[in-house]
């Protein structure tokens, strides 16, 4: 599994968020954005190979960017955010990180999971 995953939850529908493209960034030195990885959630909502399995996270800030607006154009809604962006720093490479989104057109929430 990715050192770094993701998972998507609808709260409007009390569900997973099927197919929300994602991306997974780490900040350089000069802090410029270097893509990590990238893909679009599961059927569960889940998005566990933004990174080759055995590739440790490095101690760095990361940014995940949700491309809701695509996901919310595909379910014909009409959302607030056309992305979401959650930056948040490693401290600890041998760790797993796991950086859920909870979703809903007007609002979102997150937090670090297990």
């Amino acid at each position: 599994m990715s050192a770094i995953t993701t998972h998507v939850l609808d709260t409007s529908l009390g569900r997973p968020a099927r197919g929300v493209p994602i991306t997974l960034e780490a900040q350089d030195a000069q802090g410029h954005w270097l893509l990590v990885g990238h893909g679009s959630t599961d059927t569960d909502g889940r998005l566990t190979t933004l990174m080759p399995d055995d590739a440790p996270a490095t101690e760095g800030v990361y940014r995940l960017t949700f491309d809701t607006r695509g996901y919310f154009a595909a379910h014909h809604v009409e959302g607030f955010y056309p992305q979401v962006s959650v930056v948040f720093q490693v401290r600890d490479a041998s760790q797993h990180y796991h950086v859920p989104l909870l979703l809903n057109p007007y609002g979102y929430s997150t937090y670090r999971g297990s």
